[in-house]
């Protein structure tokens, strides 16, 4: 070809070129692609014609453009779709017009084209983007650790010092890694900071992002907190995962040692005092405690735990001392040592003088608390059995001793600039007296031919010892200092029935009696009663305000002393009646003489056909006098001394008349008695009741 015809061919050529760079006039410039984006394995909508009806469009091509190439994927003809062969042969599908990327992968992020019958009127273009969150980040901690040496150079020292690695797995596309300390997001920095990246590709498509951190580490960053974080796009904006915090160890050698107390404060006897070894090295040094010897001034090691600690449960006033850690780093060699004093605040030997105290009634006596300790001490009394505050102050004094004097007092010595530091000791005080008991007379409620126990206690100083007039088998306890306590095992009997059970206390001052009373029957009244019957026991025991020289009976129980004092006053009204009434019988000569159950009382002949009234009654003799024969004459002194049965703690009448016949048999007659007295009061107003209704 000659040189005219090659210079034809280039122009004709730059003409082409300048049509196209210039747009041929009448045709439109090529749009940009329209952006679908589809999450890896969804499916894909491609639609060709959204503006026209796609009844209209008969003939459509499908094409990827894909490496510069325009390759044909499907094509459309009469509605009917068929895929041309190749990597989409499988996963397309036409709805009308409309492409179906089924399964679309990484691989599908290309460029797809449509042409109608008339291609440059039916053309549309697609620019497929795919997206995939990637899964959590884990992150890998240098479990190794970093060492930490201040006289290495810097350049020395940054080297190898990898602190984690951050893995970001099936993301698409590559997220991008930050990594955070303590909060604060990490930027590269020239021999202090690297953050090296890299990235896989796996055959799915899908990117595993491996990021390493690595960073020169000093002792500030011991409890450092390291974490990576992922930042991603999705079509609803931008996104972030992070992964766990870790802590890298770093290694460093000590600088100082000291000791550590627990608790902390003011120690006091009897705590559990922990004596721990501390050093700001890492790994930590081995460890020993010493304690100076007083008598040597040397130290002197104690045995402690693998971890250099040192307990001291009880601690004592012996553990108040000079103490020394000494750390020994293994790897340098370096040996360091702390000393510190401790002590331990104590309160011991607390005494009371006179130890044994002892008095008279009426007298005083003095107490004096003494104790020993390394602060100053308050003392305070108190009373034992009420934990009552008598004195604030080591000397007690007590006047004008009484018997309800006696028994314990218990001193405490504290410590005030030590909470919970105190000392007691318990001494308790003897009043010389006679024995003392609660009451002088008691009813138990029993049943024939059973066994009983009876129990008696008495207090007094010297300490009483307790006998009784009836025979059974008998133990006696020690109860304290000054009391005692006898239980007696007897068979009810009748002569025991009779006379009851008689305890006496006795000791070298003067002795005391309680009489127990024995009634057949069940108790009336269990709920407030305090004895039982058949097996059970009956016990008499001092009281504090109980007198021992008195002779008049104390009521059972004090919540009933109303009850009491109003069946007295009945029962005195319902004799004064019965006594009336009785004496007019008697004077008409109406009333049956004779007795039946009862103990017969004999007349002298002088005194036959005479009115006798027999009060049994709780009550003082000066108080029976209420009820005497009719001339006003008291019983004879034989008559006074026969026995009869007695009434418990509740006040019980009995009148009784007898007449002599005409050969002096004394002829028996029924008894009243207080309980058939109530029984007809009863009677009576249910009568009354029945005739009001």
């Amino acid at each position: 070809m000659g040189l005219p015809a090659f210079v034809c061919v280039f122009l004709l050529a730059a003409c082409c070129c300048s049509r196209r760079a210039a747009g041929v006039p009448g045709e439109a410039p090529q749009p940009e692609p329209e952006v679908v984006e589809v999450e890896v394995g969804g499916t894909a909508l491609l639609k060709c014609s959204p503006s026209h009806s796609q009844s209209n469009v008969s003939h459509v091509d499908w094409f990827s453009f894909h490496k510069e190439k325009l390759i044909p994927i499907y094509r459309i003809r009469q509605g009917q779709g068929q895929s041309e062969p190749g990597e989409y042969q499988r996963r397309l599908q036409n709805e009308g017009t409309t492409l179906v990327l089924k399964e679309v992968t990484p691989h599908d992020e290309r460029i797809f084209l449509c042409q109608g019958k008339r291609s440059r009127s039916q053309e549309r273009r697609f620019q497929l983007r795919v997206y995939k969150a990637p899964e959590e980040p884990s992150i890998q901690v240098n479990d190794v650790g970093i060492s930490v040496n201040s006289e290495e150079p810097e350049e020395v020292r940054f080297q190898g010092d990898e602190v984690a690695t951050c893995v970001g797995r099936n993301g698409y596309p590559v997220p991008q890694v930050t990594w955070y300390k303590n909060g604060h997001p990490l930027k590269e920095e020239k021999n202090r900071v690297q953050i090296q990246s890299s990235q896989i590709v796996e055959s799915s498509g899908l990117y595993t992002l491996q990021s390493v951190l690595k960073a020169q580490l000093g002792k500030e960053d011991r409890n450092a907190q390291f974490y990576c974080e992922l930042n991603y796009r999705l079509p609803s904006g931008n996104h972030m995962k992070e992964s766990k915090e870790v802590t890298v160890p770093v290694f460093y050698p000590m600088e100082k040692v000291w000791l550590e107390v627990e608790p902390e404060g003011m120690l006091k006897e009897g705590d559990r005092v922990v004596i721990r070894c501390m050093a700001d090295g890492n790994p930590q040094p081995h460890f020993s405690i010493s304690k100076q010897n007083l008598s040597t001034r040397e130290m002197e090691e104690k045995t402690t735990d693998d971890n250099g600690v040192l307990v001291l449960e009880p601690a004592q006033k012996e553990h108040s001392g000079l103490y020394e850690c000494q750390g020994l780093d293994l790897q340098t060699t370096m040996s360091l040592s702390h000393q510190e004093e401790l002590l331990v605040n104590y309160v011991s030997d607390v005494r009371v003088s006179p130890a044994a105290p002892e008095g008279k009634e009426g007298s005083s006596l003095n107490l004096t608390c003494e104790a020993e300790s390394n602060e100053a001490l308050e003392f305070q009394w108190l009373r034992e059995k009420t934990g009552k505050v008598l004195e604030n102050g080591p000397v007690l004094q007590l006047y004008n001793l009484q018997r309800e004097a006696g028994g314990g007092y218990r001193c405490v010595a504290s410590v005030p600039r030590v909470p919970g530091l105190n000392r007691t000791q318990l001494v308790n005080v003897a009043i010389f007296g006679s024995p003392w008991m609660t009451l002088k007379e008691r009813k138990v409620w029993v049943k024939e031919n059973t066994t009983l126990n009876l129990s008696c206690e008495a207090t007094g100083h010297p300490r009483p010892t307790i006998s009784w007039n009836v025979n059974g088998t008998t133990s006696q306890q020690t109860q304290d200092a000054q009391s005692t306590l006898s239980i007696l095992n007897v068979l009810v009997t009748p002569e025991l029935l009779e006379t009851g059970a008689k305890c006496v206390a006795s000791n070298a001052v003067g002795e005391n009696t309680t009489v127990i009373f024995l009634e057949l029957g069940e108790d009336p009244d269990p709920e407030t009663s305090d004895t039982t019957t058949g097996l059970g026991t009956a016990t008499v025991s001092p009281h504090p305000r109980a007198n021992s020289t008195s002779t008049e009976k104390k009521l059972p129980e004090p919540e009933s002393k109303g009850v009491v004092i109003v069946a007295v006053t009945v029962c005195v009204l319902v004799l004064a009646v019965l006594g009336a009434v009785l004496y007019f019988f008697y004077k008409k000569g109406k009333l049956p003489c004779g007795r039946s159950g009862k103990q017969e009382i004999t007349l002298p002949p002088s005194r036959k056909g005479e009115l006798v009234v027999e009060v049994k009654s709780d009550k003082l003799p000066e108080e029976m006098g209420l009820l005497q024969g009719s001339s006003g004459d008291k019983r004879a002194p034989g008559d006074q001394d026969r026995p009869h049965l007695m009434a418990g703690p509740a006040v019980c009448c009995h009148v009784e008349e007898t007449l002599l016949g005409s050969h002096d048999r004394p002829v028996r007659s029924p008894v009243l008695s207080a309980r058939s007295v109530k029984m007809a009061l009863r009677e009576e107003e249910k009568a009354k009741r029945a005739k009001s209704n």
